[in-house]
């Protein structure tokens, strides 16, 4: 008997033996009953059998085992609505790819019991039927996995904006306490770190949201104007020695440089790139900051002196995940990394059609260079 006239013929018994395995998976299962743990189980396997009783040719099969081929139908495949449903039902995704494991032994045993009593089979048979299984166990992983991120950015999202509140609460008051006259030296030195504290605290939420926003497809949005970026990268260079008075950081610019950008988030990228540079700088070493006008280009340079990063590191620190990676583990200890910061400096600069670059030597140390694009008249060095 060929393997998908089994597999129809014996439904009922197959369904069975999923629903069996199904109920073993708990806590989730505990509150199923028999349709919830069957969920597109029959659907799958039609599709399934459609797909083994399809004609194929050798190139769309080798596209299949390369995970190229694409489901023909509009809408969701079954394999990605189990998906969802196991998801929501608290399924891990490891116990729902489990449930395959366990569909695909179920059906070949019962099927391989039949042909040693004598039946005639197919070969083909076999790796058609596990090529179909693992395109739909794909469609589920894949349709999972997009639920879990969705699910996550949401809680990001609504997590960042509600923070806002609460924080710019604690930011006023510590305002208010710093303009009080009558205020006793301990108190200013207290009132002033929870300032700051509270200024760091916004900027990770600020960083969590344009996160978020990058991830659901949105990106992060600029404002175009008229801005003069000298002013922009000298107040934020300001800012960075007053919270590091014990950092040397040396600025080298042009007189003006106008273009069309959004200051606010120009500043983000200048803070971050500058903050970068003092957190993994060498202390006794000066941070050099430049920021001209060339070839129609604002080009802004920070370089800071210290332990390079590792040359297979490099191609991943504008990476989100860049964190928890082996490199950022054996360059800064566990848990370091390089945080959101340079991987929102990049998307910015990629909002403003520009580019960045790092290169990091032991003798030369770690230099960023961005290069933005020049859309009105310079006023200043453009050499």
């Amino acid at each position: 008997m060929r393997l998908a006239q089994f597999i129809l013929d014996n439904l009922e018994p197959i369904l069975q033996a999923w629903e069996d395995f199904a109920k073993s998976i708990v806590p989730a299962s505990t509150t199923m009953d028999s349709s919830d743990l069957r969920d597109h189980a029959e659907q799958m396997l039609k599709a399934v059998v459609a797909d083994m009783n399809s004609e194929q040719t050798t190139a769309e099969r080798i596209g299949k085992s390369q995970g190229n081929n694409s489901p023909d139908q509009d809408g969701e495949t079954a394999a990605q609505t189990h998906a969802v449903t196991r998801l929501l039902a608290g399924f891990s995704l490891e116990q729902m790819v489990s449930e395959y494991r366990a569909l695909r032994s179920s059906v070949l045993m019962q099927w391989l019991n039949q042909i040693k009593s004598g039946t005639d089979f197919e070969v083909e048979d076999m790796t058609r039927f596990n090529e179909a299984i693992d395109q739909a166990l794909a469609e589920s992983i894949a349709r999972y996995s997009q639920a879990v991120s969705a699910s996550q950015n949401i809680f990001l999202g609504i997590l960042g904006h509600d923070l806002r509140t609460p924080l710019g609460a604690v930011l006023l008051g510590a305002e208010v306490l710093l303009l009080t006259e009558d205020l006793g030296p301990r108190q200013t030195k207290m009132a002033s770190r929870i300032y700051t504290s509270v200024k760091r605290a916004n900027k990770i939420v600020s960083d969590l949201l344009d996160f978020t926003r990058s991830q659901i497809g949105t990106g992060i949005p600029v404002q175009l104007a008229e801005t003069n970026l000298v002013a922009v990268c000298e107040s934020m260079v300001d800012e960075v020695r007053a919270y590091h008075p014990e950092c040397e950081i040396v600025f080298d610019s042009s007189a003006e440089l106008t273009g069309q950008f959004d200051a606010a988030r120009m500043e983000q990228v200048f803070s971050n790139l500058i903050g970068n540079a003092v957190q993994h700088g060498r202390d006794a070493s000066p941070i050099r900051v430049s920021l001209q006008a060339k070839r129609g280009h604002a080009v802004f340079t920070v370089r800071n002196q210290g332990d390079p990063i590792a040359k297979d590191a490099l191609p991943y620190i504008f990476n989100p995940m860049s964190w928890h990676s082996q490199y950022a583990t054996q360059e800064r200890g566990p848990g370091a990394g390089l945080g959101l910061g340079l991987y929102i400096a990049g998307e910015i600069v990629s909002a403003h059609q520009g580019r960045i670059e790092v290169e990091s030597h032991a003798n030369s140390g770690t230099v960023f260079v961005v290069t933005l694009p020049l859309t009105s008249p310079v006023v200043g060095n453009d050499a």
